[in-house]
């Protein structure tokens, strides 16, 4: 393909509609901004690759065991919201990047706070709380201690699998917000090029061209030597 044909293609606009939408779309769900734009390829490249590492995250989070203390593991336990004393859970801030799949740690947080049991077993549910009573709600959700205890290195590697899906869509958000990035190839034409003083010696200044076809005084010059050696010389 030619230049002029590669500049025409990336100059074509990708129509990005409203882009305030698409990035608000594009957080909810990773991937649905791109396809509110019409963008079907990166919208399901998007949507395959982020959830799946968030997926996989949640499942290395997730067990049947019980811990040390007696009280089952449950699912998607690294993914949680908490800003307790003993446990500000910080990591939060990157998983809701994900949008919608990690918003139910939110509504988790909301009722153990207030001091309502939480729902589903516990999904994506804070820790207990070690100062709460066996007879108060969510005593039967088990401690942070227990958590990492029972999950063992499975815990870090489920929060960072989470953490970087929530980072991952970030930079969704901003494709579908900005639209991509076109690298312009240089141009042809090169302005040094034209400058006279770069260009072939004979086609250029007489003073750097041949001297066979230099400044034509010095032609004069040789004449006017042999008139003068013939006047000096009669027959």
């Amino acid at each position: 393909m030619s230049r002029p044909q590669d500049q025409t293609k990336l100059q074509q606009q990708i129509d990005l509609k409203n882009p305030e939408l698409a990035a608000l779309l594009a957080w909810l769900m990773p991937g649905l901004g791109h396809l509110y734009q019409g963008r079907i390829a990166k919208a399901c490249l998007f949507f395959v690759c982020i959830m799946s590492t968030f997926i996989f995250g949640v499942y290395l989070s997730s067990s049947n065991e019980k811990t040390a203390d007696g009280r089952t593991i449950g699912v998607g336990r690294v993914v949680y919201f908490s800003w307790r004393a003993d446990d500000k859970r910080l990591q939060y801030f990157c998983q809701v990047g994900v949008g919608l799949p990690a918003l139910p740690a939110l509504g988790q947080a909301y009722l153990a706070s207030h001091g309502k049991q939480v729902l589903c077993g516990g999904f994506m549910a804070p820790p207990r709380d070690k100062n709460i009573a066996p007879a108060e709600p969510n005593s039967d959700q088990p401690s942070a201690h227990g958590l990492h205890s029972g999950l063992k290195p499975f815990f870090d590697l489920a929060t960072a699998y989470t953490m970087i899906a929530g980072l991952l869509n970030i930079l969704a958000i901003y494709d579908a917000w900005g639209g991509p990035v076109f690298v312009v190839p240089p141009k042809d034409d090169d302005p040094k090029d034209d400058d006279p003083k770069d260009g072939d010696p004979k086609d250029g200044d007489p003073k750097d061209g041949d001297p066979k076809d230099g400044d034509p005084k010095d032609g004069d010059e040789k004449n006017d030597e042999e008139d003068s050696e013939d006047n000096e010389n009669p027959q």
